[in-house]
Formats: C-alpha cells, sequence, structure tokens
C-alpha cells in the first residue's frame, strides 16, 4: 500500500460549455423563426409542457436536434459512461424581454438540462446604479447545503455559486437537479434562448453495480 496521500474528488457536478459549429447562420433563422411562433403564442415562454419545439420540421430544428443529441454524447463521454444511453430531448424557446427573469428552479424528471442561447444582449443595463447587478447572467448553486461554511481562503468550494454571462452561440449543459436562475434583461433588447431537457428512456444498464 502506497504511503503517499490518495485524493478523492468526490461529488463533482459538470457544467458543460461549447459554442456550437454553424450558430452564426442558426442564429438568424432561429430568431425570426421564434419570434414567428411567439406571435401566435402569447405563452410560449411560460407554457414549456404544452410544446414540441423539437418535432416541428424545419431544418434549423433539426441542426439543433443534432447538436443537442452531440452534447448529451459529449456529457456521458465526460462522465466515463462506457454503454449506450437511451434518451429523449425536450425543448422549449425562451423570450426574454426587459425586466423578465427566471426565478430558482430545477428540472425533475430528467437526467440532463440545457440552454441553447440564440441572442444575449451586450448592452449595459439601462437602469439602476448598483455595483452588483449581473443582467442576463446565469447562476448556478453548489447543491450540497451549507457546503461553505467551513471555508478558508483559497479553498476552491468556498464560493456556493457559479455566475455566467453567456454568449450568443452557446450551449450549457448541467445535471437536470441543480438549482439555477437567470438574472433579469436590463436592455430593451430581447435575450433569446431554447432550453431542454434530456430524459432517459429505461434500461436495466442504469442500475449501479
Amino acid at each position: 500500500m502506497s504511503t503517499s496521500p490518495v485524493f478523492h474528488n468526490l461529488w463533482p457536478t459538470t457544467i458543460m460549455s461549447v459554442i456550437l459549429p454553424g450558430s452564426d447562420m442558426a442564429n438568424p433563422v432561429l430568431t425570426e423563426f421564434i419570434n414567428e411562433l411567439n406571435d401566435e403564442r402569447s405563452n410560449l415562454t411560460t407554457e414549456y409542457l404544452d410544446q414540441e419545439f423539437l418535432q416541428i420540421d424545419h431544418p434549423v430544428i433539426k441542426w439543433l436536434n443534432d447538436c443537442f443529441k452531440r452534447a448529451t454524447t459529449d456529457y456521458a463521454k465526460n462522465s466515463e459512461l462506457d454503454y449506450e444511453i437511451n434518451f429523449s430531448i425536450q425543448g422549449w424557446p425562451n423570450i426574454n424581454r426587459f425586466g423578465d427573469y427566471h426565478n430558482l428552479h430545477n428540472h425533475p424528471h430528467s437526467w440532463l438540462s440545457g440552454t441553447y442561447y440564440v441572442s444575449v444582449p451586450n448592452d449595459d443595463p439601462i437602469i439602476g446604479s448598483r455595483n452588483d447587478l449581473n443582467p442576463n447572467h446565469i447562476s448556478f448553486f453548489d447543491p450540497r447545503p451549507q457546503a461553505n461554511m467551513t471555508a478558508i481562503r483559497k479553498d476552491k468550494q468556498i464560493d456556493p455559486e457559479f455566475r455566467h454571462k453567456p454568449s450568443s452561440g452557446e450551449l450549457l449543459m448541467w445535471p437536470a437537479f441543480l438549482h439555477h436562475l437567470v438574472h433579469p434583461n436590463l436592455c430593451h433588447e430581447e435575450r433569446i434562448s431554447i432550453s431542454f431537457n434530456v430524459v432517459l428512456k429505461w434500461k436495466n444498464d442504469y442500475l449501479p453495480k
């Protein structure tokens, strides 16, 4: 047995970020397409469970589906899952205008969740003078309650919040249990995104051995 220390990095929470290839061409098409849907459905952003957005027959939706499936495969590979994952993906568009935000939440009954950012405002906030505003950021929170209470300086676990300002064309993916919130849009430019859940189709292979 080795007399050297052995370190076990337990309970990691992995968040994946990637700029999707082809996003520069796809985003203008998605923006127009989502705005047209929003004109037809006044509650497009809030009634997400009633939608089959990713089932729409359109070339840009096919591109989006392919990207989401590839991202899921990449996430599984990084997690060292060496067996086939059988899953479906449900997605819905979000249009956040001035003042819109999303409260703290997670995504039950899913394995992974993610968001693809079609358009993120780059302008400075048009209201407010506080220096702690984080418009259009997304915040993720440590799933271990009060884990930071014993943290000391330079401890990597000291900050219970990970805050990120996405870019247009960026996809984020994380475990569906992870609580997160989206800070208000304080610009008059719309923030447009597409959120999705990766839902497992059950196989006995998923059972731990």
